[in-house]
């Protein structure tokens, strides 16, 4: 072989290298690597929190339980609730959920168990319902039906003042102040539970008489916290409701404002609710099946990203081979 030859047998080699070297390069450069799980890009966003307070109270009154669940990482929604009446209540608090993006997990208090259980009926991004010290009417029921069946000391605690409002009149319910202490919020304070009497709110007596349309725990799944020393509604009722919803149930020692007085065992209870939607749907055949789950999308074993390099630098590996036979082949 001439010496021209073998010249150009190596420049012809170096510009085989030389062209395997940019495929790879190009390769690696157009990769589009999908977020791993620890990077959280999996599509297992946490649920959106949405508290809905109850009667003779506001949106603050879930402050404690608030700062424990944005300190676990979730985003928190407390809107506050009109308390003029069950079908607009509810139908105020169905608008607030339509405004926000991905799954969510509602809590209701009190008479704002009732709204969260007409408001999440028919919407697919409510995953769990909480009731805490809650109503929880079935259909055709109302708040007052379901006091008759179960008495409490509420019944003596309220008073009537009429109200008008843009042409419209009706009655307000007040606590009577003497009465939120003992009847309302025993285990607070005396003067915690006198600031809650000079700031509450009142609701309006359809809050409380107008039927249930809908009952979305029927449908979607619940938990119930129980307060064994609530006078507000009766203990006996809020255990009738959590078993009839067949609710995940837990019992305390606590009076109505547990959210206020228990803000720990209140976030616990929540949490669980909002755990419980990221078990993989591989387990859900072992699990309870009154517990929710969803999938898990994320990836399993390797990430998407690890996947894709390990091709490419397979590739890689196979077009340097390539080139190296073929330069050997060259020489001969």
């Amino acid at each position: 072989m001439t010496a021209s030859a073998v010249h150009g047998i190596r420049r012809r080699t170096r510009r085989l290298h030389i062209a395997a070297a940019g495929c790879a390069a190009a390769a690696l450069c157009t990769v589009t690597t999908a977020p791993s799980v620890a990077d959280g890009g999996t599509g297992s966003a946490k649920p959106t929190i949405v508290l809905v307070h109850g009667a003779f109270a506001d949106g603050s009154s879930w402050n404690g339980v608030i700062e424990r669940l944005e300190r676990r990482g979730y985003t928190v929604m407390a809107p506050a609730n009109p308390l003029r009446g069950l079908y607009s209540d509810s139908a105020y608090i169905a608008s607030v959920l339509k405004s926000i993006k991905g799954p969510l997990v509602l809590a209701g208090h009190s008479y704002g168990g009732a709204v969260i259980s007409t408001a999440a009926a028919g919407n697919p991004q409510v995953k769990s319902l909480v009731y805490v010290s809650a109503l929880m009417p079935d259909v055709g029921e109302s708040g007052m039906s379901l006091s008759s069946r179960f008495p409490s000391a509420l019944g003596t605690a309220t008073t009537s003042v009429p109200y008008q409002a843009g042409g419209v009149s009706g009655a307000d319910l007040y606590l009577k102040r003497d009465k939120v202490h003992p009847v309302f919020a025993a285990c607070l304070p005396n003067s915690e539970a006198n600031l809650l009497a000079v700031t509450q709110r009142p609701a309006a007596t359809t809050a409380f008489s107008e039927k249930a349309k809908a009952a979305a725990w029927k449908d979607i799944p619940s938990w119930a916290l129980v307060g064994r020393q609530d006078m507000t509604i009766n203990p006996k009722q809020e255990r009738f409701e959590a078993k009839r919803a067949h609710s995940h149930t837990v019992e305390i020692d606590t009076c109505h404002v547990s959210l206020i007085a228990r803000p720990d065992a209140v976030a616990d209870l929540i949490f669980q609710a909002a755990t419980s939607t990221a078990t993989a749907k591989n387990t859900a055949a072992t699990t309870d099946p009154a517990r929710p789950t969803l999938a898990n999308t994320g990836a399993s074993g390797r990430s998407t990203e690890a996947v894709t390099l390990g091709g490419i630098a397979g590739a890689s590996l196979a077009a340097g081979s390539a080139v190296v036979l073929l330069g050997r082949r060259l020489r001969r």
